[in-house]
């Protein structure tokens, strides 16, 4: 059982490498597996906030099985007090000692903010929890691919800080039980950079 932070964070390192390289291990995704998940509950070591996109399934990224990784996902993988409290969910109550915010080129929830213009209510909604990572960058540069990116990465820092500012959260960081840190998943090269 993974008990710290760095031991998953390590398992994640390992586990991109496999998926980036195609050189996947051989997980248990049979019934032997499902019956010990059902009887026994989960153990992920590792709780995931994660973009909702297609292209961005964390425990394919990382190379994982049934029962390894607690995923929370949404557009643009920002946080609402929903979103937050099943990230404390997955630290306090699954136990998991880590928190990977990961966040993802070309993001279409945050090219939307970036762009502006009509946005139904709803995907509106995603939008204002992404423009405080805008106005931050908006004056970094004039090259609207790069500022798409930038924001992306300032998304992903402001989701991090956000998730700190849980109380739950920040107790179980306090006392050591859990570290919360953000990457990035570059679709092309199929690896992830970790933020710290």
């Amino acid at each position: 059982m993974i008990t710290s932070a760095e031991e998953a964070k390590k398992l994640l390192v390992l586990g991109n490498k496999r998926f980036a390289t195609e050189r996947f291990s051989t997980k248990e995704m049979n019934e032997t597996r499902r019956k010990q998940l059902s009887e026994k509950g989960q153990k992920p070591f590792v709780t995931i906030l994660s973009c909702s996109d297609s292209r961005v399934p964390p425990e394919l990224l990382f190379d994982q099985g049934l029962g390894d990784i607690f995923v929370v996902r949404d557009a643009g993988n920002v946080t609402d007090p929903v979103i937050l409290g099943s990230l404390e969910y997955g630290a306090e109550h699954v136990h998991t000692p880590l928190i990977v915010v990961l966040g993802h080129e070309k993001c279409g929830a945050v090219k939307a903010t970036v762009e502006g213009g009509d946005i139904p209510p709803n995907i509106n909604s995603i939008v204002d929890l992404i423009l405080p990572a805008y106005n931050t960058v908006k004056l970094l540069t004039k090259d609207p691919n790069d500022l798409v990116e930038k924001c992306v990465e300032q998304n992903v820092k402001n989701s991090v800080a956000s998730i700190m500012k849980s109380t739950v959260i920040h107790h179980l960081e306090l006392n050591k039980k859990v570290e919360v840190i953000g990457a990035k998943y570059h679709l092309e090269t199929g690896l992830v950079e970790f933020m710290e």
